[in-house]
């Protein structure tokens, strides 16, 4: 009897051991960041308040630019802080990394250490080429994750996926900037930030109506949500809870069902798939 008691109460201390790493684990795994990202196009003042307020800067808290996507990374920072300057009293500060910089780790110290990370417009290979397997990457993540907010636009949205679309077809190999149709094995993507780790991000979606660019990344990444921001448009991710900002729509595809490829020409079939199209202050959880 005395045994018994001794055993179960032993193994009432394991499940509890096991269930408090459990709950550990998880919230190691959950940043406490934010983030909000932008479709490119115009940004009004309100949706930029919109961003600051997300952030809840304290007085001492600086915004980050990273503006490495652009050709002309001055030009960028210059639009941004003109902007902001009216916003905000919060430094703005940028920096601009090169292949020897992204070595540096008191310059990807100070990138972890910023509140708001603002990442541009432009190339978003050619940021990702940058700061791939670098401690500035690493120092984004760090950031997102100890509670500072990543924001971007354009390409510094299309980022912020594991799976990021490159604008590249695999089928065309000179470039035309749009998909005329959805074949599999098409769509060129590499490695982003990893911020989201279960959607894709498409951005300037209904602008330049990039239906068949997210639809092929469902083809070849079933698993995961497709999500087209439009143009003066922003989702705010809260974890798996995602609100919709700005002046347009947002468009989510997933589930695709029934995918057969056919023989000729990477031409494919979809059965059945679920769409949804949001607008300011609607929200929907991704997995």
């Amino acid at each position: 009897m005395k045994n018994n008691f001794i055993f179960r109460f032993s193994f009432s201390k394991i499940i509890i051991l096991v269930l408090i790493l459990i709950s550990s684990f998880l919230n190691a795994q959950t940043p406490k960041g934010k983030l909000f990202i932008i479709g490119g196009g115009n940004r009004s003042d309100e949706l930029m308040k919109q961003v600051l307020s997300i952030a809840e800067l304290s007085k001492k808290d600086y915004i980050l630019v990273l503006p490495m996507s652009s050709e002309q990374p001055d030009s960028s920072f210059i639009f941004f802080k003109t902007q902001m300057v009216k916003l905000t009293l919060n430094p703005i500060v940028m920096l601009n990394f090169n292949r020897e910089t992204t070595q540096n780790k008191t310059l990807a110290d100070s990138v972890q250490k910023a509140k708001l990370i603002f990442i541009t417009g432009g190339d978003q290979v050619r940021f990702m080429n940058l700061v791939q397997n670098t401690p500035v990457k690493t120092a984004i993540q760090k950031a997102y994750e100890n509670g500072s907010t990543i924001s971007g636009t354009s390409a510094g949205a299309a980022v912020m996926s594991e799976k990021m679309i490159t604008g590249n077809q695999k089928l065309q190999k000179q470039y035309s900037g749009t998909f005329d149709n959805i074949r599999y094995d098409n769509l060129e993507t590499s490695e982003g930030l990893g911020l989201i780790k279960t959607a894709i991000i498409d951005q300037h979606f209904l602008k330049r109506n990039r239906y068949n660019r997210l639809l092929s990344a469902l083809v070849e990444f079933p698993a995961l949500t497709g999500i087209g921001i439009d143009e003066s448009t922003a989702i705010i991710v809260r974890n798996n809870q995602i609100e919709v900002a700005g002046e347009s729509e947002v468009i989510v595809v997933k589930n695709p069902k029934g995918i057969l490829k056919a023989n000729n020409n990477n031409l494919v079939s979809i059965e059945n798939l679920q769409m949804s199209i949001y607008t300011a202050g609607q929200k929907f959880n991704i997995k």
